[in-house]
This record gives structure tokens, C-alpha cells and sequence, in this order.
């Protein structure tokens, strides 16, 4: 299904990204990786596909003026660090190449950073343990418009909702909820690591937030599982949303 949907929408120039998209169409394609071996492994991979790979090391003033002369469509960048680095490097990329599409590359994600990837522009994330075919297929479809996620990031997302779902957690009545008494329990520090994991930050960037190491990130982030009974931060997320009342993250600071 998902190769006949792309080839039937590339045979028919179908796309919402603004370039013709069509099977003689080469799509320009620059990978940032510092991992020379990776780099080469992607080239290779899309070799004899419509996607001519220009490979770059990842530091965005490697972008050499050929490359740029080039308008590149499609940027494949490493993400592996989940750091705020390769996150500007995306927003950077958007604001020169708005129209151009970008897919994230990875072992593994964390769902904090896919969403504030998505936020900074990420337009799909693709795994470097990704077969061949699936890879192409995923890039044809994301040059349709498409937003792409792996099978296993989607099946994450859903088993750590799972309980509220069974609870009745998501889609109650909106109304103003007392403050939950757990959430006096909580450290002035505590509190405001889970403000941050609210917001979907991942352990690395609330330790720079916050002028910390990620070691003692990680001590809070278990504390404030035990003290609100989450089995793990999408579960505390959800908790401090639906038990700190009104004033959310306000709450928390107060």
C-alpha cells in the first residue's frame, strides 16, 4: 500500500512542497553526518534512486557554495546526540531552504526530541537500521508532503498512552481541576524539571536549561516518577496535565 500510494502520487506530479515531483525528477539530497561511514552508507543506499546525494560533515558552514548553488529539496541530517546543536542546525536549514524537506536520521529517538524536532522544522525520522526499500519509499513520500515516523516510535507513543486511554485520562470534560496533593510533594527543582518534560525536553537540554548535569537531571526525573506514580515521562507529562489544574506549568512555579 505504501509503495503503490508514492508511486501513484509521483506518477501524477502530486506534491505540497512546491517541486515537481515526478519519476525523471532528480531531487537534489544533502546529508549532514559526521560519521563518514554513515555518510557513505546513505549515498550508497539511494544510489540509482531519483535522489542525487551531495554528502557533507554536519557543521552548517560545511554547505559549500556548489551545494547551495544546487537549491537543495531534501536534507538528510544525523540527530543521533538529541542535542540542541543538530536542533538549530534544523531551523537553520528551514530559514535558508524553507521549501526544501528534512528528515531526521537515528539509532533510536526519544519522543520528547521528535516533537520539539517537528517544532524546528523535521519533517520525518527515519532510522539508520531502515531497509532500503523502506527508506526510498519513506523519502518519496515525505517529498509528497508526508510526515514520516517509524513503526516502532509510533507503537512507543501509543503503549505509553495506553493507560491513560484505558483510565479515561484523554478526552474528559476541561473543567478546572483541584491541585493534585502530589504536587505539593515535589522539590522547587523537581517542579520545574517537570515543567521542562511538559514541554517535551529531553534530559540533555534541561540540564543546559537549567545549569546542571544531565546525572542530576536523571536523579530528578526518577524522583518525580515515584512522587507522582508514573511509570515514565509521557505518564508524568499527561499526570501534571491533568492534575495540576488550570494553571499547569504556572502551578509548578508558583
Amino acid at each position: 500500500m505504501l509503495e503503490n500510494y508514492a508511486e501513484c502520487a509521483a506518477s501524477e506530479h502530486i506534491t505540497t512542497t512546491g517541486f515537481s515531483f515526478s519519476r525523471n525528477h532528480e531531487i537534489q539530497t544533502v546529508v549532514l553526518c559526521r560519521n563518514s561511514l554513515l555518510r557513505m552508507g546513505l549515498k550508497h543506499l539511494l544510489t540509482g534512486t531519483r535522489f542525487a546525494v551531495c554528502e557533507t560533515d554536519f557543521a552548517i558552514a560545511a554547505l559549500s557554495q556548489e551545494v547551495r548553488s544546487l537549491t537543495p529539496e531534501l536534507f538528510l541530517v544525523d540527530v543521533s546526540s538529541c542535542s540542541e546543536e543538530e536542533l538549530k542546525t534544523v531551523s537553520i536549514l528551514k530559514a535558508h531552504f524553507p521549501q526544501a524537506r528534512i528528515i531526521a536520521f537515528a539509532d533510536t529517538f526519544d519522543l520528547g526530541f521528535v516533537r520539539l524536532g517537528l517544532e524546528a522544522g523535521v519533517n520525518g525520522y527515519c532510522l539508520f537500521t531502515s531497509d532500503r526499500e523502506v527508506l526510498i519509499k519513506s523519502l518519496e513520500l515525505a517529498m509528497l508532503g508526508e510526515i514520516i515516523l517509524p513503526t516502532v516510535l509510533v507503537q512507543s507513543a501509543f503503549q505509553q498512552l495506553a493507560p491513560f486511554l484505558e483510565q479515561g485520562a484523554i478526552g474528559q470534560s476541561s473543567e478546572p481541576k483541584a491541585t493534585s496533593p502530589a504536587a505539593h510533594k515535589l522539590s522547587p527543582r523537581e517542579a520545574e524539571i517537570l515543567g521542562c518534560i511538559m514541554g517535551g525536553a529531553p534530559n540533555k537540554i534541561i540540564a543546559r536549561q537549567l545549569d546542571v548535569t544531565e546525572a542530576t537531571v536523571k536523579v530528578h526525573v526518577k524522583a518525580i516518577l515515584r512522587k507522582v506514580g508514573a511509570a515514565n515521562r509521557t505518564q508524568a507529562a499527561m499526570w501534571a496535565t491533568e492534575h495540576l489544574g488550570t494553571g499547569g506549568k504556572q502551578v509548578l512555579h508558583a
